[in-house]
């Protein structure tokens, strides 16, 4: 609580200066600009998760398939599809007219690379790849996808709306390694990247694709329907400091601050000409996530050592604030509004710091160097970082809390090093609800090993109990599967729990047209 202290101090004096305001011109109908939640470390939405890379790539490329607010998948390039073979054949042909920002027009080709580079990082892409027997031209705007087996998610993985998106690339873009990073940014999608103007750390401009085809028919709602774009150029300011960025939003020097700092909500509110709303209804769930790999937390019994002193208020209110509309306590490892949201090992006693200590005693714990590495401009990372070493700390443990902008910790948090080459133990994040509502996508309980999302848990009971799941016959089968699950992984404990929030976004008055769920760019207009 010292720290919301200091950063509400900090916030009065600087509205009481009247907020030190940068030097971004004032905008015009047919710009539209946004200071997005991080500086994203990565453009490559295939190679990392991180969510300000997926918002990316919805600007540039687009998918197959979408995902509405009611969940429903909707075509999108694809103009239909034909299911055979009792749903072991699935015939998808493309929509007339799509092209890429090059001229190119995208074929059935670049879908079947983009696909198969997709589905070798993507929890869900994994599956179908499990099931898959193979893909095929049939010609330029139909290809079929053949299945050893029926696989009734197919659509619903293809038309998935967070991360990892099947974003349809280019086919000599997408044969590039999946573990490695793509370096062109050519896609099909409503906007061009100007990567002549991109200054790292400072801007991202992007331009309308005069080009882009939108669905002829159908409603916006999250990710699906027409995509249309009502202004000629999008601006991403990077404006690490939250005050710098409020201040720009409220001398309309930029319409969209995706993710105010909390402890400025106030100030914000209490503007007539800005509105502060939620963006994303669903939610999203805060994690500590541990590597696996190297000690001390490649042991089960000092991973769970530290859950009884987790206490997810602490958590959630560095995150967003005491607005009780705005947190979630008492979850576990699904979002809470899924229907596969379980009680098990949650009703137990946590917040209990001398009982955490106790466990650490009893697991062996000796001291063993923790280094954390942590990210400081963006909201939820850095918070939850900051949580969590002061709570390593009062469990007895030894820290090594190393800071950095969230672009480093993207890059860095892949490395599979030891500590004393540059590795790490623990990095903090969230991911939205969207990716916890059931096993399919949730990639931080994957138990694969090596081949598992950063922190790399080996968790054999896990991918079987995965596996049932997409057997089961019912939902009822399936949440029994699920309750399991959970009470394996606050045994294995993958990764700490600690709690959900509502994530609250503040743009100008007249923006109009903003859609719930992921922040994307098409359908906003200016009044």
């Amino acid at each position: 609580m010292k720290r919301r202290d200091l950063l509400l101090g900090a916030a009065a004096a600087t509205a009481a200066a009247g907020l030190a305001r940068p030097a971004i011109a004032q905008g015009s109908a047919r710009v539209f600009r946004m200071v997005p939640h991080a500086n994203p470390g990565s453009l490559d939405p295939i190679w990392t998760t991180a969510y300000v890379t997926r918002n990316f790539g919805y600007l540039v490329w687009d998918t197959l398939y979408a995902t509405d607010s009611e969940f429903r998948v909707q075509p999108q390039m694809a103009e239909g599809h034909v299911v055979e073979d009792e749903g072991r054949r699935y015939v998808i042909r493309l929509r007339e007219g799509l092209r890429f920002h090059d001229g190119e027009p995208v074929r059935a080709a670049d879908c079947i690379a983009s696909i198969d580079r997709w589905s070798k990082r993507d929890s869900m892409g994994q599956r179908l790849a499990e099931v898959m027997d193979a893909m095929r031209v049939l010609d330029d705007r139909s290809f079929e996808i053949r299945l050893k087996r029926p696989f009734s998610l197919l659509l619903t993985a293809l038309g998935k709306p967070s991360s990892n998106v099947p974003f349809i690339m280019p086919e000599r873009i997408a044969k590039t390694d999946p573990f490695k990073q793509v370096e062109e940014f050519i896609g099909s999608g409503p906007f061009r990247f100007n990567r002549d103007e991109w200054r790292p750390g400072d801007v991202l401009t992007f331009a309308k694709n005069e080009a882009y085809v939108p669905r002829p028919s159908g409603t916006p709602s999250l990710t699906a329907g027409p995509k249309v774009v009502h202004f000629d150029r999008l601006e991403w300011r990077i404006i690490p400091d939250p005050a710098t960025a409020a201040a720009a939003l409220q001398a309309g020097e930029i319409d969209w601050l995706e993710q105010p700092s909390p402890d400025l909500m106030t100030l914000l509110r209490r503007n007539r000409n800005i509105t502060v709303t939620t963006q994303d209804p669903v939610g999203l769930a805060g994690i500590v996530r541990f590597n696996h790999l190297h000690p001390p937390f490649d042991r089960a019994e000092i991973r769970r050592a530290i859950l009884p002193a987790v206490n997810q208020a602490d958590y959630m209110i560095a995150v967003n604030g005491t607005d009780p509309e705005g947190i979630r306590t008492g979850t576990g490892f699904f979002a809470s509004v899924s229907p596969f949201a379980a009680t098990e090992g949650v009703e137990g006693s946590w917040s209990d710091i001398e009982a955490g200590k106790a466990a650490l005693k009893a697991a062996g714990y000796k001291g063993e160097r923790v280094v954390i590495i942590a990210a400081t401009d963006i909201q939820a990372p850095r918070a939850i970082s900051e949580v969590t070493g002061d709570l390593f700390r009062r469990l007895g443990m030894n820290v090594d809390y190393q800071a950095m902008d969230w672009g480093t910790v993207v890059q860095r948090r892949n490395s599979k090093e030891p500590i004393d080459k540059g590795g790490y133990n623990i990095i903090c994040t969230a991911f939205g609800g969207y990716d916890f509502m059931d096993p399919a996508g949730h990639l931080p309980l994957r138990g694969n090993g090596q081949q598992a999302w950063v922190g790399w848990p080996t968790m054999p009971r896990m991918e079987e109990l995965r596996n049932a799941w997409f057997e089961a016959p019912d939902l009822a089968a399936q949440q029994a599967i699920t309750r399991e699950m959970q009470r394996l992984a606050f045994q294995e404990v993958p990764y700490l729990p600690v709690g959900e929030y509502i994530q609250f976004t503040a743009h100008r008055s007249n923006v109009q047209g903003m859609l719930k769920g992921v922040p994307v760019l098409w359908n906003i207009r200016k009044a």
